[in-house]
């Protein structure tokens, strides 16, 4: 499903078992770390207006100004220049935009954005190079078919992963041993930036529907693996389950909720006796 941790899933198989990404290949994920920080504090700013949020202190529109002004060059050239840097952090210290940020269920934020911003003084430095958990971290929407190659105990795995309708054409995964079905728990309260009618965990739902009883994967493994389980046990406590599910009466607690979730997906499978879902968190 989208934006559910697939491409952080193949970049762990490359650290864990292809000895992760040499100094170089850090390097030309620097661009990816500084475009991905100034697209979540813009993102926060434009949402302040949405949602009516004013600054803490109004000094800080002119900084917003400066950030919209500064940003499109920076992004263009890969660069996180000093004085952007500051306008950044600036805005991140913010009362008003630490509110907006609180409220991110209500726009579209990338899951990264605190761990970006709230190490800026690092990440601005002239002498940065991402360091692997920063590559992890990274959000590149996924276009087509990519696939990644590692050995694990003298066996040769190949990851074929599926981004965008990708997803939605059986053809690239007939041959395929086992499907790894990624689903964000902590979707459960936002919706498709597409479609802003279209619940996320909803439409993860659909597609699992759709795969776990296409003709074509009968003899194919599913494994469900229900990822972002610290962003969801952190949202889990203030923001009800029932947003997604309405009939929901359990508390808000991880171990409820994610078990529920889990059920959810479970039951979609229409051949319990001759197909099993293995379900991992």
């Amino acid at each position: 499903a989208g934006e559910s941790g697939k491409s952080t899933i193949v970049k762990q198989m490359k650290i864990i078992h292809e000895d992760g990404y040499s100094e170089e290949e850090c390097r030309q994920y620097k661009a990816v770390v500084y475009s991905n920080t100034i697209q979540s504090i813009m993102a926060i700013i434009k949402a302040m207006g949405n949602l009516q949020i004013d600054f803490g202190d109004s000094s800080r529109a002119d900084d917003a100004r400066q950030l919209f002004a500064l940003s499109c060059t920076a992004e263009e050239q890969g660069v996180m220049p000093e004085d952007l840097a500051n306008v950044i952090r600036r805005l991140w210290a913010d009362n008003g935009v630490q509110a907006c940020f609180n409220r991110s269920r209500e726009y579209q934020l990338n899951d990264s954005a605190a761990y970006y911003l709230n190490d800026l003084e690092r990440i601005a430095r002239a002498d940065y190079i991402p360091t692997q958990q920063d590559v992890l971290r990274t959000r590149v929407k996924t276009t087509g078919i990519v696939e990644t190659h590692f050995t694990f105990k003298d066996l040769h795995f190949k990851m074929v992963q599926g981004g965008g309708m990708a997803v939605r054409k059986p053809c690239w995964g007939q041959a395929a041993c086992a499907i790894i079905f990624c689903v964000a728990l902590s979707a459960y309260d936002l919706v498709l930036a597409e479609d802003e009618e279209m619940n996320r965990m909803h439409e993860s739902m659909k597609l699992f529907d759709s795969i776990c009883n296409n003709k074509w994967f009968t003899d194919t493994s599913i494994i469900l693996f229900l990822n972002k389980k610290d962003l969801f046990e952190e949202k889990i406590v203030h923001s009800p389950l029932t947003i997604c599910f309405p009939e929901y009466t359990g508390a808000n607690k991880y171990d409820e909720a994610a078990g529920y979730i889990q059920s959810k997906f479970e039951d979609l499978n229409k051949r319990k006796d001759t197909k099993e879902i293995y379900t991992h968190f």
